[in-house]
């Protein structure tokens, strides 16, 4: 079985996220690839090498340039806020790396295209991670609409129900790496 070496950029809320997806991923999906928590990137040393013990990421990394640059990585997973994302997702694309990226993936439109182009001349995967995608009950509901089962569908409108930040005094503060 192939190994793909996953390097992650942002160690807060979606670097656990994603880090946790990756470990679960073979509980649920017949992967035709093992997964390799590689190498984790973060700001402050410290925290980092509990993040990376805490996950299982087997080395940790202060500079994201250096980690882009390493030929052990194969992919490299953008779980930063969005402002953060263009810089990394080209340099990486440019380096030969594939790309997961959180979402939103760009600032705007021109930076989106140019992080496509990028991908595409390098041809590179490029991935933008949407969680339900491949829920079965949204896979369920996707095959019901293909096979015609629900008939022709004119509008849709659905919400997301999460309640897990509906205290007032929640916050979330975002660290750049």
């Amino acid at each position: 079985m192939k190994k793909l070496k996953i390097g992650i950029v942002g160690t807060k809320f979606m670097g656990r996220a994603h880090s946790n997806a990756f470990k679960k991923a073979p509980l649920f999906f017949d992967l035709d690839s093992e997964l390799v928590l590689k190498v984790a990137c973060g700001r402050n040393e410290a925290s980092l090498k509990e993040f990376a013990a805490k996950w299982g990421w087997e080395e940790v990394e202060t500079d994201w340039k250096k980690l882009v640059a390493r030929p052990d990585i194969d992919i490299i997973d953008i779980a930063l806020p969005t402002n953060l994302h263009y810089e990394i997702a080209v340099a990486a694309a440019s380096a030969g790396k594939h790309i997961f990226c959180e979402k939103p993936m760009a600032m705007n439109g021109k930076q989106a295209e140019e992080m496509l182009r990028v991908c595409e001349t390098n041809k590179v995967k490029h991935y933008l991670n949407h969680n339900y995608r491949r829920v079965p009950a949204v896979a369920l509901a996707k095959k019901m609409i293909e096979d015609g089962y629900v008939g022709r569908i004119f509008h849709w409108r659905c919400a997301y129900q999460q309640d897990w930040i509906i205290d007032p005094e929640f916050r979330l503060t975002w660290r750049i790496i």
